[in-house]
């Protein structure tokens, strides 16, 4: 079973995340959006068909979304099964945290790597991302 087919997205925690998203939109030319980040858009090398996408955003320095890890990114890592790769790591006793999230954007499940760090596994929605 193939595991991570890509990044999906980095996310990083900011002491001041509107000064550190228009510090990136100003001097690296990033599409800094409202909600704070910006998706880049690429061609599948597996599947040219179906789009990608890689999410790159900036989260308060109060933010939940990391926890338990008290570092201050997050790598998101795209997974064509998340259940089975959810499994796997269950059963490989890995640090698996809570529950697999479906939403509109996808399915989501996490996992803590051996140096406390927060890992987000992401399987695509099969059709269009919305927005």
């Amino acid at each position: 079973m193939k595991r991570v087919t890509g990044i999906g997205g980095v996310f990083i925690r900011a002491k001041n995340a509107e000064a550190l998203g228009k510090w990136y939109r100003d001097h690296l030319g990033l599409d800094i959006q409202p909600w704070g980040g910006m998706t880049f858009l690429w061609a599948d090398g597996d599947s040219p068909e179906k789009p990608g996408t890689t999410a790159w955003s900036v989260f308060p320095p109060d933010s939940k979304y990391f926890e338990p890890s008290t570092a201050p990114f997050m790598i998101n890592y795209r997974v064509d099964d998340l259940a089975a790769v959810h499994a796997a790591l269950k059963a490989e006793g890995c640090d698996v945290v809570g529950e697999i999230q479906d939403s509109e954007f996808g399915k989501f499940g996490w996992v803590m790597d051996c140096e406390g760090n927060k890992v987000e596994l992401w399987e695509p929605p099969s059709e269009k991302l919305p927005g």
